[in-house]
């Protein structure tokens, strides 16, 4: 189906301009915009069992040339490709996809094995039947889906289906008493080898499964289901709730430091800005010390200016030599009161005191 000519202008144009979306170009390693060729199914892929197959014409296979040249649309290229589909994953759907693929026009017929024949020839399976069968229907490569598919293709069963490849990965499968079930396919021509995906399989999700069976199984309780539905004991049902216990606990204390050391970070980020901040305050601080008791500080001056007018207080100016002297009047005697003689003395001095009766006390000496 082609774009419509609208489109084919467009792109032309756009390759004429050389830019590709967001200005990119073709080198940049974008690839140009495809046309939408199919919009998916809208209804799961038929049982086989509900299929009306024409057998008025005959079952012709058609040959590995003639399949990739590409078959007339009413005649498209019958592949089939079987497997169990357990726990249906993306390494299944890239399988069936790439049996899609492998030819121009192809319809993909897929055969799921029941649970009688995967229990006796592979193991238990997680899922039943009935639901491999439904997850198997719902891929968009399936066209069509045979229940109960045989271990080993039959001559009768490849007729029946009208099946001229079969696609499966090239790795022998040994089972059922033989090194390959698919080794007569491949004797006869009729094997199409896909590629498997590695890092997922059915045996690998299991294999999570177990190994990490208390934390699933923890996780099922918090869910609602109960021990003995999850097949737990009653002592790991108490052991389960008390790990549980104890992670929220951890939980707590990790969210604790976690808020912890947000708040050291605060803290620290505040205590930078005051150790700036004291800094620039010391700095300040210490010039204006050096400004006032530093060897020209002003502290100096105002002690200068101090000394001199404590010395000007201490030693006031002299009086002039030309000013008028006072003679003084000789100061009156002075003589004991209501007595005659002199003053009592020691007797140290009592010859010096015989021999002056009165005391002389001038005026300066009263003053």
């Amino acid at each position: 189906m082609e774009p419509p000519t609208s489109s084919r202008l467009n792109s032309r144009k756009r390759r004429k301009d050389g830019s590709g979306p967001n200005g990119a170009t073709e080198l940049d390693g974008i690839p140009p915009k495809m046309s939408r060729r199919s919009l998916g199914l809208r209804e799961p892929a038929p049982f086989s069992d509900e299929v009306e197959i024409d057998y008025s014409k005959p079952y012709i296979r058609v040959t590995y040339d003639e399949a990739m040249r590409g078959t007339p649309l009413d005649r498209p290229v019958r592949v089939y490709a079987d497997g169990i589909f357990d726990l249906f994953h993306s390494g299944h759907a890239r399988a069936l996809m790439q049996a899609k693929n492998l030819f121009p026009n192809t319809y993909l017929i897929v055969g799921v094995c029941s649970d009688e024949l995967t229990h006796n020839f592979k193991g238990f399976t997680v899922m039943n039947e009935n639901e491999r069968y439904d997850a198997v229907q719902h891929c968009r490569y399936v066209d069509e889906v045979v229940r109960n598919a045989p271990w080993t293709l039959t001559p009768e069963f490849l007729a029946e289906h009208r099946i001229d490849f079969v696609a499966h990965d090239d790795i022998p499968y040994s089972s059922a008493g033989s090194d390959d079930v698919y080794k007569h396919i491949k004797e006869a021509g009729m094997f199409a080898p896909t590629q498997r995906t590695e890092g997922i399989s059915t045996s690998d999700i299991i294999t999570r499964i177990v190994r990490d069976y208390d934390v699933y199984a923890r996780r099922n309780l918090q869910r609602g289901y109960t021990a003995k539905e999850l097949n737990v004991s009653f002592i790991n049902e108490k052991k389960y709730h008390l790990q549980e216990r104890v992670d929220k606990v951890k939980k707590r204390v990790k969210d604790v430091e976690e808020k912890s050391k947000e708040f050291v970070q605060k803290v620290e980020e505040k205590s930078i800005d005051l150790i700036q901040k004291w800094e620039e305050k010391s700095r300040e601080f210490i010039g204006n010390f050096l400004e006032m008791f530093g060897p020209e500080g002003a502290l100096k001056h105002m002690l200068k200016e101090g000394k001199g007018r404590m010395l000007q207080a201490i030693s006031p100016k002299q009086s002039p030599s030309s000013s008028p002297t006072h003679d003084r009047s000789p100061s009156p005697s002075f003589r004991w009161p209501f007595s005659t003689k002199t003053p009592p003395s020691s007797p140290a001095n009592r010859s010096r005191n015989e021999s002056a009766v009165t005391y002389d006390i001038s005026e300066d000496e009263e003053d």
